[in-house]
C-alpha cells in the first residue's frame, strides 16, 4: 500500500500497468488496463470485470489502429484469450466511447450506456463537418477567443468525433438513475453525475468497498467543465456542483474509486469535498477579478494560474464560459456585449 498521499488520499498502486501489455487486478475479477491518449492528459483508465466465460469492459478507449492492436494484444494477454462480450460506457466523451461501436461490430459485444450518452455521441459521430458552421464561430467571438486562433479555427477542418469514434450500430441497451446493475458478479447501484457530461453513469458496487467513476470523481484533477455552442446557456457548473453533493452523500473512507483517469484512490468523503470546494475557490476568485468588465477569454488566470497555450486554449475558454456564465446565471455578474470585438463581457455586482 502507498503511504498518504498529502492531499489526504491513499493511492494502492503508485503506477499504473503498461499500456495493453499487462493488467493489475485491483479486486478479486476486476483488471485495470491502460489506452494511451495523444493528449496531454496521456491515458484512459479501462477496467474488464470477469464474467466467467467473457469480459465486461468498462469504457474503451479512442477509436485508432493503434488502439485497436492494444485491445487485441490485451484480449489475448492479460484477458486470457476470453473474448468481450459487453461493454458499459460511462459518457460520450470520444475517450470513452470511441471503440464501443468496433466491439460491437467486430466482436459481438453488447452496448450498455445512458440514453443521453448513446444519442450524443451517435449524433455526433453522424455529423460530420469540413469547417466550422457559423454558429461556432460566432460562440467564439462571443467567447472573446484570441483573433489569430479565431481565424485558424475559421480555416482548419474542425475537430469531429467520427475521427476517433468507430460508427456506433443501432441498439443499445439503456441504464438509468437508480437502476441496479449485474457485473463481474457483483450488484452495482447506477448513480447519474452531470457537468463534465450530462447522464454520466457511476457504479457503486452493493458486495464490497468499489466505486466506478469514470471522470466524474478523479483523484488528482478536476475534470473539465464547459459550456459549449451546442447549448449555450447551459449552467454545466451548477449541475456539477449538484452532483458531487448528491454523490458526496454516497462516499465512505474505505471506498476504492476506480476512475476514468490518473490513479485508483481510498479516501472518498476528502476527495468530494475538494471537488466542491475547488470550484467554490475558482468561483470567488472570478467573481473577485471581474470588478471591470472581462471576456472568458480575459479570465483564465484567476481559473487556472498558469499560462494557457495554444493546445489547451478551447479547453480552457468553454471553462472559463462556464464559470463565468454560472455567476450571470446566479445574479452575482451582469452580462453585455463588448462594441469592441463583439464579445460578451461579464462584471460582479459589487
Amino acid at each position: 500500500m502507498a503511504d498518504v498521499a498529502p492531499q489526504g488520499l491513499r493511492y494502492p498502486w503508485q503506477a499504473p500497468a503498461a499500456d495493453g501489455n499487462e493488467a493489475i487486478e485491483v479486486a478479486p475479477g476486476i483488471l485495470w488496463l491502460r489506452m494511451p491518449l495523444p493528449m496531454k492528459l496521456d491515458h484512459v483508465n479501462i477496467y474488464a470485470l470477469d464474467e466467467g466465460d467473457h469480459w465486461t469492459i468498462i469504457d474503451t478507449g479512442f477509436a485508432s489502429k493503434k488502439s485497436k492492436a492494444i485491445w487485441n494484444a490485451a484480449l489475448a494477454g492479460p484477458l486470457g484469450g476470453k473474448p468481450v462480450g459487453r461493454v458499459v460506457v460511462t459518457h460520450h466523451h470520444p475517450d470513452h466511447i470511441g471503440l464501443a461501436g468496433w466491439f460491437q461490430s467486430e466482436h459481438g459485444a453488447e452496448l450498455v450506456t445512458t440514453r443521453t450518452a448513446w444519442l450524443t455521441a451517435r449524433m455526433l459521430t453522424l455529423d460530420e463537418q469540413a469547417t466550422s458552421p457559423e454558429e461556432t464561430l460566432a460562440f467564439y467571438r462571443l467567447s472573446g477567443m484570441d483573433k489569430d486562433l479565431l481565424e485558424k479555427r475559421r480555416t482548419d477542418r474542425p475537430f469531429n468525433f467520427a475521427d476517433i469514434v468507430a460508427p456506433l450500430p443501432l441498439g443499445y441497451r439503456r441504464i438509468q438513475q437508480g437502476e441496479t446493475m449485474r457485473i463481474g458478479g457483483r450488484d452495482w447501484d447506477i448513480h447519474m453525475g452531470n457537468g463534465h457530461a450530462p447522464e454520466h453513469a457511476t457504479f457503486w458496487s452493493r458486495d464490497d468497498n468499489l466505486v466506478i467513476a469514470g471522470d466524474q470523481i478523479l483523484s488528482s484533477i478536476s475534470p473539465n467543465v464547459g459550456v459549449y455552442p451546442t447549448e449555450p446557456m447551459a449552467d454545466p457548473i451548477g449541475e456539477w456542483l449538484e452532483s458531487c453533493e448528491r454523490l458526496a452523500l454516497l462516499a465512505r473512507p474505505d471506498h476504492l474509486v476506480l476512475g476514468g483517469h490518473k490513479l485508483p484512490f481510498t479516501g472518498l468523503p476528502k476527495r468530494m469535498e475538494q471537488l466542491i470546494e475547488n470550484h467554490h475557490s475558482a468561483l470567488a476568485r472570478l467573481l473577485a477579478f471581474v470588478d471591470k468588465p472581462k471576456s472568458a477569454s480575459e479570465c483564465f488566470s484567476p481559473l487556472f494560474k498558469r499560462t494557457i497555450g495554444e493546445a489547451e486554449y478551447g479547453l480552457a475558454l468553454v471553462e472559463a464560459v462556464a464559470h463565468l456564465s454560472h455567476l450571470y446565471q446566479k445574479g452575482l455578474a451582469t452580462r453585455e456585449l463588448r462594441i469592441a470585438d463583439g464579445a460578451w463581457v461579464y462584471q460582479n455586482k459589487e
